[in-house]
């Protein structure tokens, strides 16, 4: 029964997170085709700058979902509606401050990459662009995040999915359609996000939800509750950021090393990133299953499905290790027809296929201590992650090379794993 119930909310998870990377793959492809290498430059800089943006405030959806499983678990319906309520009030203020600030968002944003011109002024294009769709993306998040808190993994799905497709979609058209370059991705992404935005409030007016009583809006920015959300949610935004410092410094870090490193490093990141949403689809369940667990007070069930989940992540992890060991080569040759790119990048792929079980555990571990609401645990692991990899980055890189920052990043995702593992005992099973 409990494999059933990590399975109904992991599998399409599952469908939906692999297809962002899939995103990201098609648009790598995309311009990895192009005329000349530093359009894949431009677009890993500007992806870079939206990572700080948009995954430090992915505590919108995790602190939603956490919150919402919570107040389902407790049957709790005024609470669960209230959640949601709160989340896109915040969720809008954010968007417009982004769009407000977007010139100095974007001179930082910028002002530290050591790359050549013409990658710089096509990733500020592509930042122009897609920053308007800040409202969009925001917004699905909360959304995603309480769909996942009330138990329906389907809709968070179909959305996913969709928004995807259209992603997609868009970009061939605006890049084949209309001749553009980096720019075309951007406004295909613009595009896609209020498409998906606007199936997603069609989805919640038809649908029988706690959405639909009659709203107080001094309960939904109640002092208590409000600082409430906010704790939580502070703390999964610093941890959030530290994780994000530590990739985007990866690609800092990639471009010190030149074009043809910065190339090869932005691709082998798209299969990383596959493994990464794969594993979060296994995440999201544990948020929807501990959070309700956690609210209905029923340890026995929680240690169970905690169990469950582990088994369902070793299984798994080891599936992608080996299927990316013996696929390397042509899985490359997928995303650039630059050969020296491809040549580059295969002499770094081993770290990519062992990183699929050596990382594993810490997306597991995130997602029961986000259900938990013991966002505090994981800031603290992820400051102690954060100091191990810039530690093992300055040690490694001049004897290493490339291979140094590669064993620096592997080096964070067995730490957190196993920082996680050792708090579970205090911080998850002692909470009731």
């Amino acid at each position: 029964m409990m494999n059933r119930e990590i399975l109904r909310l992991a599998i399409p998870n599952i469908i939906a997170n692999i297809s962002v990377p899939m995103l990201g793959i098609v648009d790598t492809s995309l311009v990895g085709h192009m005329e000349s290498v530093y359009y894949i430059g431009a677009l890993s800089v500007g992806t870079m700058v939206f990572n700080f943006l948009y995954f430090g405030l992915g505590f919108l959806s995790m602190g939603t979902s956490g919150l919402t499983a919570q107040a389902w678990g407790a049957q709790n319906q005024s609470e669960v509606g209230l959640v949601f309520w709160r989340a896109l009030t915040v969720a809008l203020s954010m968007s417009l401050l982004l769009i407000l600030l977007q010139v100095p968002l974007g001179w930082i944003g910028f002002h530290f990459v050591d790359a050549t011109p013409e990658v710089l002024v096509h990733a500020r294009s592509y930042f122009q662009i897609r920053i308007w769709a800040a409202p969009a993306t925001l917004s699905l998040m909360v959304i995603q995040g309480w769909f996942i808190g009330i138990q329906n993994a389907r809709t968070p799905m179909i959305l996913t999915v969709v928004v995807n497709v259209f992603n997609i979609v868009g970009n061939l058209v605006f890049v084949y359609g209309f001749g553009m370059n980096s720019d075309g991705v951007a406004y295909g992404t613009l595009c896609a996000q209020y498409l998906g935005l606007l199936i997603a409030f069609r989805i919640l007016t038809t649908m029988a939800s706690p959405l639909h009583q009659s709203v107080n809006l001094q309960h939904v920015l109640l002092l208590s509750a409000l600082r409430r959300y906010f704790s939580i949610n502070l703390d999964l935004f610093l941890r959030t950021l530290n994780l994000i410092v530590v990739f985007a410094f990866f690609t800092l870090a990639s471009s010190w090393q030149g074009s043809l490193i910065l190339a090869a490093n932005s691709i082998l990141m798209q299969p990383w990133a596959f493994i990464s949403f794969a594993f979060d689809g296994f995440a999201y369940a544990a948020q929807s299953l501990v959070g309700r667990f956690i609210g209905a007070k029923d340890l026995n069930s929680l240690k169970r499905c905690i169990r469950y989940l582990f088994v369902w992540c070793v299984g798994l992890s080891l599936v992608f290790t080996t299927f990316y060991l013996f696929t390397g080569e042509w899985i490359l040759a997928g995303f650039t027809d630059k050969e020296e790119v491809v040549l580059e990048a295969l002499k770094y792929w081993p770290w990519v296929a062992y990183g699929a079980f050596l990382s594993s555990f810490a997306y597991i571990w995130d997602g029961i201590y986000i259900g938990a609401t013991a966002t505090r645990s994981i800031r603290n692991a992820m400051l102690i992650c954060a100091v191990l990899f810039f530690s093992s980055y300055w040690i490694l890189i001049d004897e290493l090379g490339n291979h140094g920052l590669w064993a620096a990043i592997t080096v964070l995702m067995i730490a957190r794993g196993l920082i996680l593992t050792l708090m579970a005992p205090t911080k998850i099973f002692q909470r009731l």
